[in-house]
């Protein structure tokens, strides 16, 4: 047996799970996940269905098999197939707390994922990369070179079949140009404080603020800095207590976490994008 994940938005309307489920099981399909959502605001039905189907069962004969339903219902479908191994490549300045943390989760086997290259502005992570056997890119970022720092990452993404470019604290703001042609390939992890306390150390800037409430959020990368349609986030609280270090050490544990889930949702396709937010069928 092999897995798929179906996903699909349409217009709301009677009938499209039916139809979708009975033409599944005419081929042969378990479900093994299926998780639905309708948009009263906009009348918008969104679905994510996982199956397991015989291993002779091509992608093909299940697109085949569904179009009749497509065309009816006008779906937006992405058909993936599971067992094919995502890759990502991984860009990293100088704090690798959240770099570190989605290795470790894909050495244990809570995330699937192949990583086919790290790349950095800074030198701090060649050791890293050297002992995880990851090819490691050393591209030092200035005004003079930056479109062709960025035309590199393209090519670097061509030629490794990237699925996915995660930007684990990687500190450079990439272009208008290379943000619309890598849409919804590219998620960024930040503190939650945006857009207050910009620049460096914003935990500290907090810290003096005497803030209560620290967190990290996880989103696709768009023109717009930082405003790309969210995929994850959490918080915590904190108190006058803590330290400045204790700030910035639990904040950079959330930013780990966060963006490790982030990641996840997106290789499993559990993340919709609708507009300018998502829709994200997690567990």
């Amino acid at each position: 047996m092999k897995s798929f994940v179906l996903t699909l938005s349409c217009e709301d309307r009677p009938g499209i799970v039916a139809a979708i489920t009975t033409e599944l099981a005419d081929l042969g399909a378990n479900i093994a996940e299926s998780d639905q959502f309708w948009d009263r605001v906009t009348n918008r039905f969104f679905m994510r269905i996982e199956f397991i189907v015989p291993v002779e069962t091509t992608r093909d004969a299940i697109a085949n098999a569904i179009s009749p339903v497509v065309n009816r219902f006008d779906l937006k479908t992405e058909l993936t197939d599971m067992s094919r191994r995502k890759k990502m490549i991984i860009m990293v300045s100088k704090f690798d707390h959240a770099l570190l943390h989605l290795l470790y989760q894909i050495r244990v086997g809570w995330m699937d994922a192949e990583v086919v290259a790290i790349v950095s502005n800074h030198e701090d992570s060649a050791r890293t990369a050297t002992h995880e056997g990851i090819p490691f890119h050393y591209w030092p970022v200035t005004k003079a070179n930056k479109a062709e720092q960025e035309d590199k990452l393209l090519a670097l993404v061509k030629e490794t079949g990237a699925d996915l470019v995660v930007l684990a604290r990687y500190m450079q703001i990439l272009s208008d140009t290379l943000s619309k042609r890598l849409f919804g390939k590219v998620i960024n992890i930040h503190h939650s404080f945006l857009p207050s306390f910009k620049g460096a150390r914003p935990y500290h800037q907090a810290h003096e603020r005497g803030v209560k409430m620290i967190g990290a959020t996880a989103h696709y990368v768009t023109a717009d800095l930082d405003e790309g349609p969210i995929i994850e986030q959490d918080a915590e609280r904190v108190n006058h207590s803590l330290s400045a270090n204790d700030f910035t050490a639990r904040g950079r544990d959330i930013e780990a976490r966060v963006l490790a889930r982030a990641v996840k949702f997106h290789l499993e396709n559990r993340v919709i994008i609708v507009g300018n937010k998502t829709i994200v069928f997690n567990r």
